[in-house]
């Protein structure tokens, strides 16, 4: 079955440690909701540097990607279905759904 990257981008901070807890508990929900469809569910990221095509290497993303979750579903149009009702929208943040390619080999 085909593999999907929804890729989490942007997104407010919570504006306390309560809020913060609330939409968690809202974003496990959510990925609890997915089952088995979600094969790699939490993948937060930080501490980012970028390699430039110079060589030289700069702290900080040129993206504002905080992290991705791994999904299998029959079709672009699913994974994109699952993506809608994740809690990250509620935070103003935006997802990006990418089949994932198996290279040869």
């Amino acid at each position: 079955m085909p593999k999907y990257m929804i890729t989490y981008l942007g997104g407010d901070k919570p504006s306390s440690p309560e809020e913060g807890q609330k939409h968690f508990a809202k974003y496990e929900e959510w990925l609890f909701s997915l089952g088995s469809s979600a094969v790699s569910p939490m993948n937060p990221i930080r501490n980012t540097s970028t390699v430039n095509p110079d060589g030289s290497v700069t702290s900080g993303s040129k993206t504002s990607m905080s992290g991705y979750t791994i999904v299998e579903s029959e079709s672009i149009e699913a994974a994109i279905s699952m993506a809608r009702a994740c809690p990250f929208l509620d935070i103003n943040g935006s997802l990006e759904v990418s089949e994932l390619i198996k290279m040869p080999g």
